[in-house]
């Protein structure tokens, strides 16, 4: 499965810890294809490395997930010269959009093989 909503930038510390950050912002059309991607994501990282936790603590990765929904409405801004007031009149809200993070750390064997399976360089 080739990725198209997540795009990972990568970083690595000086123990050659290894972090992946993806973020994608989508509408409701799209969701259920980024979700599929997180479950894919995090579904062949739980077959390939069993052993995940704290790296602090010896495991070889982890991740850390979070979302968020946002609803917006466009804004009419009107500046009234005789009152020297603007007038601020919203218009209906639109589809909501979905924010999602997806942060993976993991060891440098893990950081190898999660760059192979999902061929980021």
């Amino acid at each position: 499965m080739a990725l198209r909503y997540l795009e990972f930038d990568y970083s690595e510390d000086t123990a050659g810890v290894g972090c992946f950050e993806a973020m994608a912002a989508v509408g409701p059309p799209q969701l259920q294809a980024l979700h599929a991607e997180i479950v894919e994501v995090l579904g062949w990282a739980h077959a390939a490395f069993a052993d995940r936790g704290p790296l602090e603590d010896g495991h070889d990765w982890d991740y850390e997930l979070q979302g968020a929904q946002e609803v917006t409405a466009p804004q009419t801004l009107h500046y009234d010269e005789a009152t020297g007031r603007l007038e601020v009149s919203v218009g209906p809200t639109g589809a909501p959009r979905h924010t999602l993070t997806l942060t993976l750390s993991g060891s440098p064997a893990f950081c190898e093989a999660f760059r192979g399976r999902f061929g980021l360089d």
